[in-house]
């Protein structure tokens, strides 16, 4: 399993997993704030920046209840 980035690449600032975090195609990571300031592009990539999709803990992978 690959790790998500915890740190802004901006501000350094942790990023958590469950909490709103912006990336690039490439993965570069920016917290809401940095990439409010950004516009929404990345100064790496010139990309798109988009909300990272969070990631279900593995204790809570398997809980039935999750399942639509």
């Amino acid at each position: 399993m690959l790790k998500m980035k915890l740190k802004c690449d901006q501000c350094a600032n942790t990023t958590y997993h469950n909490q709103d975090t912006y990336i690039c195609s490439y993965e570069n990571t920016y917290c809401p704030e940095c990439a409010s300031n950004l516009k929404y592009n990345c100064p790496e990539c010139k990309g798109e920046l988009v909300l990272r999709p969070k990631r279900i803990l593995p204790e809570k992978a398997f809980d039935p209840n999750l399942i639509a």
